[in-house]
């Protein structure tokens, strides 16, 4: 850290520049703590689909006896997805994904061929690979709130415990030199004017001699 200088001039600066990160600390603060609060939400989103995948995967885990049966229905096509649809938005200066709808192949099958059991069986095992992608689009939500919030997190740390307490510290410093600067011209301007005065006194004594003198 280069050494600063012991002036009225960066007094001043030092001072502006305290102002300014005291002023943007709340904001930084502020915003920490709404990634935070934005974070353990998207945890328990998490946590909420974890547990309706697993109520889905029971339920389609009941028709397993039955996948031994020959059907006319390629089950490729069942979990074949074309698209998953997103939409981005912004929280605390990050850009989100969040879960819009999910599209698969399309599926046609003979109704009188095919047992009845056969449409829940997809409807379930869709509705289960739906919820899947919806765990991966929050954890992708989470891991764009976590970065964000590990960064906020290093600039408020550096602003709280490195740069403030620096700059009330050179602020410090240069006070006390100045003020020392500022004691010792007071001590200066004290003695010459008591050497001015000591040279009047002499003078005026000698006045009063050379008078005496010429009196006598």
């Amino acid at each position: 850290m280069a050494e600063i200088k012991l002036t009225k001039n960066e007094l001043r600066s030092q001072q502006g520049r305290l102002g300014q990160l005291q002023k943007y600390l709340p904001t930084l603060q502020l915003k920490k703590a709404m990634l935070q609060s934005e974070v353990n939400e998207a945890r328990h989103e998490i946590a909420q689909l974890e547990r309706l995948y697993k109520q889905k995967h029971d339920q389609v885990e009941a028709y397993s006896s039955l996948f031994s049966e020959k059907i006319s229905i390629d089950f490729k096509e069942v979990i074949r997805i074309v698209s998953v649809d997103k939409h981005f938005e912004n929280i605390a200066g990050v850009e989100v994904p969040y879960f819009e709808s999910i599209k698969f192949a399309d599926l046609t099958y003979d109704l009188f061929e095919t047992p009845p059991w056969v449409d829940s069986l997809v409807l379930g095992v869709r509705s289960l690979m739906e919820v899947t992608e919806k765990i991966k689009i929050v954890h992708q939500k989470k891991s764009a709130l976590e970065k964000e919030f590990r960064e906020v997190s290093i600039r408020v740390n550096l602003f709280e415990k490195i740069l403030i307490p620096r700059a009330l510290a050179n602020i410090k410093k240069i006070k006390v030199f100045l003020g020392d600067q500022e004691l010792a011209a007071v001590a200066r301007a004290k003695v010459a004017k008591e050497k001015v005065e000591a040279q009047k006194a002499v003078a005026l004594e000698h006045k009063a001699l050379r008078e005496a003198g010429d009196a006598l």
